[in-house]
């Protein structure tokens, strides 16, 4: 016999949304901007694809975050989206003293995109970005970006996810013609 749910009903508050959140899985990424000496990377999991004409995507990152700046002052940002053996990655840009500059490039793998971008080679996907906009949101600035150029590794990698505040992956196979566009 199925165990009966009881729905429950709390205090909208940081801590009760970041456990509702925490049960949608989302996607892992590095975001990375900047070049050489100014390379800034952060991982994040707040990531949308907003529009396929034009191509827009969206990423958020924290107000204080140093990346913000950067991402402002070269008007451009890469979101590469890793794969579930680059949980080493994720880990390291999620910290506060995380690698900048030439240190952040050798730790990433020092490869650069048609458009310069900082691309994590092996990522299920890279999106190279021109800055389309900002907004402010609460603690943080929303970012929409243009996508110019998409690398692929070619490899049939399953992505990094996040779920509960922890890191996962997937376990299932896509099923063919189930499209949520």
């Amino acid at each position: 016999m199925p165990q009966e749910r009881t729905e429950t009903f709390t205090t909208a508050d940081a801590d009760a949304l970041r456990a509702a959140m925490g049960s949608f899985p989302t996607g892992v990424a590095v975001i990375t901007s900047g070049t050489g000496a100014d390379t800034h990377a952060v991982t994040a999991s707040s990531l949308t694809s907003v529009s396929l004409d034009p191509l827009l995507v969206l990423i958020s990152i924290r107000s204080d975050g140093k990346i913000r700046h950067e991402i402002e002052k070269a008007e451009a940002f890469t979101v590469n989206i890793l794969n579930a053996g680059q949980e080493h990655l994720a880990r390291e840009f999620a910290r506060r003293d995380r690698p900048e500059g030439e240190a952040a490039l050798r730790r990433i793998g020092r490869l650069t995109g048609p458009a310069g971008g900082a691309l994590v080679p092996g990522a299920v996907a890279g999106l190279e970005c021109t800055l389309e906009t900002r907004y402010v949101g609460g603690d943080h600035v929303i970012f929409l970006g243009r996508v110019h150029a998409i690398h692929t590794a070619g490899i049939d990698d399953r992505p990094l996810v996040s779920y509960h505040g922890e890191f996962a992956s997937v376990t299932t196979e896509p099923r063919p013609g189930v499209y949520l566009g």
